[in-house]
């Protein structure tokens, strides 16, 4: 009789340890705060499918600035054959090329009002380092006029983009605070 109330009592105790064990295991296993947990088949899928594509994207984009280097690289060397003045002109274009091309890289992945402006920012300073860059072909007089020209329209192009981005700015900031008054 004793030996079957303690077997009873053992297999009681292990039960109730069990049960604790796994509530505690439970608990620890708390899903991440920046997702729910992916309870059903669909959503795992979902979730997998979400990760293949940032994957996908990571190396669309890596592909793309490795086609941006190459172009540059080819461009540069198109220049190397050149001299003086030409070969200037060749390389301030080709390396402004370039950085439009990251600008507009990094616009398309993250397409946010600062990157838009950097974008229109470089397209401004190419045109003028190949502009400034042809001037220096030309002698005394004219060179300096030509340089003199260029700088005006490289000021006017960046007060265009500073005022075009202020008054988005503007727009934006009163848009935001129209609605949190309300």
């Amino acid at each position: 009789m004793q030996i079957k109330l303690l077997t009873i009592a053992a297999a009681i105790a292990l039960a109730f340890a069990g049960a604790a064990q796994a509530q505690s295991s439970t608990a620890t296993d708390t899903p991440r705060a920046d997702r729910p947990a992916a309870t059903t088949k669909a959503d795992r899928q979902e979730a997998k499918a979400e990760r293949q594509e940032a994957k996908a994207d990571r190396h669309e984009r890596k592909a793309e600035e490795d086609r941006i280097e190459a172009q540059y690289k080819s461009e540069k060397a198109k220049c190397k054959d050149m001299k003086g003045a030409e070969k200037n002109v060749c390389e301030a274009d080709a390396k402004g090329k370039e950085k439009v091309a990251k600008a507009e890289l990094k616009a398309k992945y993250d397409a946010t009002p600062a990157n838009q402006r950097k974008v229109e920012e470089e397209k401004a300073e190419h045109e003028y380092k190949v502009a400034e860059a042809k001037c220096k072909e030309m002698k005394g007089k004219e060179e300096s006029a030509c340089k003199k020209d260029a700088k005006a329209k490289h000021d006017r192009a960046k007060a265009d983009i500073k005022q075009k981005h202020a008054r988005a700015d503007r727009n934006r900031n009163a848009s935001t605070g129209a609605s949190t008054n309300r």
